[in-house]
Order: structure tokens, then C-alpha cells, then sequence
């Protein structure tokens, strides 16, 4: 299978590369990162490996998965975005991992729109795009409502309650019929 990549006007999102280790522990060591979405504030290399080979996998295995996000201004790492899916899981999930160095500027919101158009552009079929979000996470709502999602409902997902926001295609083509500057 081959990953796309994706451009935004600041962000490129690409494959996720064996050497983005150090980068994403940088942004993991972070125990405010890490506050709403889990993780050990103390990782090691391996695992942080360990874990880019899962969001590799879940490309392979669905079709879908995460990409490395990547400031094109600087050339530096800044997170992690895109989709996910997992037997059980309530749908295929756009998810945004923006390293706190680079909080507030939009990241998470322009790679996530991103992602979202790419799989309703390539999955002609899927009727909607979820996001779980911790319900104390506030920023990561914030970013959600911004993608025009709403509230539908609340599922123990991995040890503990989770929102489940949403938005359908229908939803989404309205919203976003305009979109400039996005391509695969």
C-alpha cells in the first residue's frame, strides 16, 4: 500500500519515517501533552517506535491511518494527524496530535481537515468521520466544533468514557465544498 502525502498551506502531512523517533519522544516526553490522550511521561525509544509501527499497521491493515505533520516553514516535526481504525471502534476516527511547542497556531484544525477530506474524497461510501475526545479535554473539542462536529454520544473506549463527536459526509461537503489548498 502506498501512503499518500498531503500538502496544506503550512503543513505537509507525510508517511511517518523510521527517524521521526527522536521528534515524537520530544513531543511524548511531554506530560502536559500527554495529560488527555494517555501515554507514559516518561517513554522510551522503543516504545515510541513501537507505537509509530501500530499507526503503520493500521494503514496496512484499513486502508487509513496517521501521517507525520510536518511545519513547512521550519521542516520540523509538530505532531501527528489523521485517521484511525480498529476492530470495534465507533467509525473511522480523525485524530491530531500537535506538539504543545506549536499549540495554538491552527495545526490540529488544518491537518485534520485535511485527512477528512482525503478519506471522504478516496471512500466515496463512508457516511460519516468520528473523533473520541476524553470529555476533559477541552482543547481537543474545541478543535472538533471547529471541524463542525457534534456531540453524539458517550462510549467506554480503552479503560474509560469517551465523547464521540461526528460529522457526516453530507456535513462535511457542505461545510467544506471550498476548500483551497489541500491536495494529496
Amino acid at each position: 500500500m502506498t501512503i499518500p502525502t498531503l500538502t496544506t498551506p503550512r503543513l505537509t502531512l507525510r508517511p511517518i519515517h523510521n527517524d521521526d523517533v527522536s521528534a515524537y519522544l520530544s513531543i511524548w516526553s511531554d506530560p502536559e501533552f500527554t495529560r488527555y490522550i494517555g501515554g507514559n511521561s516518561s517513554p522510551s525509544r522503543d516504545g515510541i517506535w513501537h507505537a509509530m509501527a501500530g499507526n503503520i499497521g493500521c494503514w496496512a491493515l484499513t486502508g487509513v491511518g496517521p501521517w507525520s505533520v510536518i511545519e513547512q516553514a521550519s521542516g520540523e516535526l509538530v505532531g501527528r494527524a489523521g485517521l484511525w481504525d480498529e476492530p470495534g471502534w465507533p467509525g473511522i476516527e480523525a485524530v491530531w496530535f500537535i506538539g504543545r511547542p506549536w499549540w495554538g497556531r491552527g495545526y490540529a484544525t488544518e491537518a485534520a481537515t485535511a485527512a477528512i477530506s482525503w478519506v471522504f474524497d478516496v471512500q466515496p461510501d463512508l457516511s460519516e468521520v468520528v473523533s473520541t475526545i476524553v470529555p476533559a479535554n477541552t482543547p481537543s473539542i474545541r478543535v472538533a466544533e471547529r471541524l463542525g462536529m457534534k456531540l453524539s454520544r458517550t462510549e467506554f473506549l480503552h479503560g474509560s468514557d469517551h465523547h464521540i463527536y461526528t460529522i457526516s459526509r453530507t456535513e462535511w461537503l457542505l461545510a467544506h465544498r471550498d476548500i483551497a489548498g489541500v491536495r494529496a
